[in-house]
């Protein structure tokens, strides 16, 4: 059979074939319902602007949380809430993925997250208190939430011979959506007139932007390569996936939520590690940025050779042993080793596009993506609410940084046994 990105259309098809007003035309140009090469384009740069977008709410507001506080008179306690309400919200509101997007199609959910994203980051600024800020941050974080589980069915149902590369390329987005409104919102704000309001409202345009190409798959229904239906849709019709009898639907759960424990750990208490140790605040500032920097060209190269592997094992102990020895270090000498610590930190952080390339690989079909994400990660990040809140208790009442350091060294061991469980050449079909 031709190749999708040669085959050219053809319009008569004798007694099924399709009119010349059939709005599936130009998106089906072969007898098997293959999408046309413009069509896999579009989707490909939707998904990069996509994930550009699934960090910077929280991000951003990491940055500029001091005036936050000061411009809305929040006190500390409701500020360390603040923290811990993506998590909870990913965990809550990615539930709701699947069913929205067996009933309006994944694209459609995806275009309406990017709108929620860009509708929550311009009203919280401005709403003037912090019921109304909670309250619209949890509008963006809805939007990231669902749009984070349905990026591998995206990618299952549209790129399914490519699943490690589209991972690899939208989780390298993610990588650099986290890292720039990290390091550019601060001066970003000075240079727009030191205003917090404009800094974080900024980055309501890079949603905006990314709600046009979803825009296509709004009223898509037309099946993806080598499927009889949208994968999303016929997942009603499926035989129904008793997705917690799965020893591999659990042990990426596991994986998933401590790979984020570690994560959430990492950009809420490094650099105040640092600058306890000496570290100026601006050095500890870069050295942040160096540990999620060190994601982008990772996560595009991790998920292609992920996906070449049967067994994702061995990829699970290199990430592993790279945390083991990071934290070691900021054990050890904090300062005298900061740079290496942080880029070997960064690398184990690299563990998120590996959950999500062996998302797509361990089920065989659409539906079963959709499950095993919803499953996997609304679980996972469950898992990783009370990780931050606990090393900041350990801090508090240890009055350094020993017992949390020895908490997050002592957790990577249980999320490389998960690892390697969820990495297993399986699917959740072959155990539900």
């Amino acid at each position: 059979m031709p190749d999708d990105e040669t085959q050219t259309p053809t319009l008569d098809r004798g007694p099924a074939a399709r009119t010349p007003h059939d709005p599936r035309a130009e998106r089906l140009p072969g007898t098997d319902g293959a999408p046309a090469p413009w069509l896999l384009r579009l989707i490909a740069v939707g998904l990069v602007l996509a994930a550009l977008n699934l960090r910077p709410a929280i991000t951003s507001l990491g940055a500029l949380l001091e005036e936050v506080r000061e411009g809305l008179h929040m006190s500390g306690s409701v500020a360390g809430v603040l923290t811990s309400v993506p998590p909870l919200c990913f965990a809550v509101f990615g539930v709701m993925a699947p069913r929205l997007a067996r009933r309006f199609g994944a694209g459609t959910v995806v275009c309406a997250g990017m709108a929620a994203i860009a509708a929550g980051l311009i009203i919280r600024p401005y709403i003037g208190s912090t019921a109304g800020f909670l309250a619209a941050s949890a509008l963006a974080l809805m939007g990231i939430a669902v749009s984070n589980i349905l990026m591998p069915v995206i990618v299952k149902r549209w790129f399914p011979d490519r699943v490690g590369t589209m991972t690899g390329l939208y989780s390298m987005a993610l990588a650099l959506g986290t890292a720039l409104a990290a390091a550019v919102t601060v001066p970003l704000t000075g240079a727009l007139g030191g205003s917090w309001q404009t800094g974080l409202a900024l980055w309501a345009v890079l949603a905006a932007v990314a709600v046009l190409p979803w825009i296509v798959l709004v009223r898509d229904r037309t099946p993806a390569p080598g499927q009889p239906g949208p994968a999303v849709a016929n997942a009603a019709e499926a035989p129904a996936l008793k997705i917690t009898r799965s020893r591999t639907a659990w042990g990426l759960a596991c994986f998933f939520g401590l790979q984020a424990t570690a994560a959430y750990i990492t950009m809420g208490w490094m650099p105040q590690i640092f600058r306890d140790a000496g570290v100026s605040a601006g050095t500890a500032g870069v050295l942040l940025a160096v540990t999620m920097a060190m994601g982008v060209p990772l996560a595009f190269v991790i998920p292609r050779v992920a996906s070449r592997l049967k067994q994702q094992g061995p990829i699970v102990v290199v990430l592993g042993l790279c945390g083991l020895i990071g934290y070691g270090g900021l054990y050890l000498a904090p300062a005298a080793g900061a740079w290496a610590w942080a880029v070997l930190l960064g690398v184990a952080n690299c563990a998120f596009p590996l959950a999500l390339t062996m998302i797509g690989m361990r089920a065989r079909s659409g539906a079963g993506v959709v499950r095993l994400s919803a499953f996997a990660q609304s679980t996972g990040y469950l898992l990783s609410i009370p990780g931050p809140l606990l090393v900041g208790v350990l801090y508090q009442h240890s009055g350094g940084w020993g017992l949390p350091i020895a908490l997050m060294a002592g957790l990577m061991i249980p999320q490389m046994v998960a690892g390697i469980l969820a990495g297993r050449d399986r699917t959740i079909e072959d155990e539900c």
